[in-house]
Parts: C-alpha cells; structure tokens; sequence
C-alpha cells in the first residue's frame, strides 16, 4: 500500500540549536564512549515538534534496531 502522508505547514520551518557534535550524531558519525550526544540531540528535535504540533503526553522515542 503506498499512501501520501500530509503533515500540516509541513514546509514551514522551524529553528532548532544543536551543538556541533549533536548535528554530527544526527548525521550518523559515533561517539563511542558518550551515547548521550545522540540522545541530547534527540531530545531537542523532539521538543520541538512537541511544541510545534501541541502533542500531549509525550510520545516515547522509537527503538532502533542495529
């Protein structure tokens, strides 16, 4: 089945300030010894879309398989 999705204003843009090493952690580069850059980064993305589309509750982050 292949649908559309359509996300509301979903071109409109949004600012989210991340560290240096946060945005490399986002494009896939590790820190071996310090997860938490990548959860940190996470978590501000997260925030903003919390903030962005009013979610209630606080959805919990998706696992990723390795």
């Amino acid at each position: 089945m292949n649908g559309q999705v359509k996300i509301p204003q979903g071109d409109q843009k949004v600012t989210v300030e991340l560290t240096m090493k946060e945005l490399m952690a986002l494009a896939g580069i590790r820190f071996h010894g310090n997860h938490n850059i990548e959860v940190s980064a996470r978590k501000k993305l997260n925030s903003v879309l919390e903030e962005k589309y009013d979610i209630e509750g606080g959805s919990q982050p998706r696992q990723m398989l390795n």
